[in-house]
């Protein structure tokens, strides 16, 4: 899928799911869907998108896959950057912080990451770059 065309799927899922309170569009693929706002590293903007994620106790499990491309998707480049975060899951929004999964808890992850959506798998077959696993913790 070109990136035009992911970026425009993802702006009408945000709106969707933002003028819906998450009623609509808090899950795809079987998954529980979440908007992730981080800071522009550039803009210094907010830059809103919804993702797929998992969840550990109080701690938020996304994947910067972008569909296995062979560079990260903007989200992940920002984070790195600002590592502060807002997570809206439904209706409910809250700050968090992300960080990388070292690689040896990106090991543990990626089997039930693989199992809860198959395309991962795929993804990562298509790129040389190792998809990043993500956690967020609230603050």
């Amino acid at each position: 899928m070109k990136d035009s065309r992911v970026r425009f799927l993802s702006r009408l899922h945000r709106a969707i799911f933002t003028a819906t309170g998450g009623r609509i569009g808090r899950r795809l693929v079987g998954n529980d869907m979440l908007l992730l706002t981080t800071t522009g590293r550039r803009t210094a903007q907010p830059h809103t998108v919804p993702l797929l994620y998992l969840r550990e106790g109080d701690r938020y499990v996304v994947i910067a896959s972008f569909g296995g491309r062979p560079y990260h998707p903007a989200w992940y480049l920002n984070l790195m950057v600002e590592p502060l975060v807002e997570v809206q899951i439904g209706a409910n929004r809250f700050h968090g912080v992300a960080s990388t999964a070292t690689p040896g808890e990106r090991a543990a992850w990626w089997p039930r990451i693989a199992s809860a959506y198959r395309g991962y798998s795929e993804y990562a077959k298509r790129t040389d770059r190792t998809i990043p696993v993500v956690f967020i913790d609230a603050v």
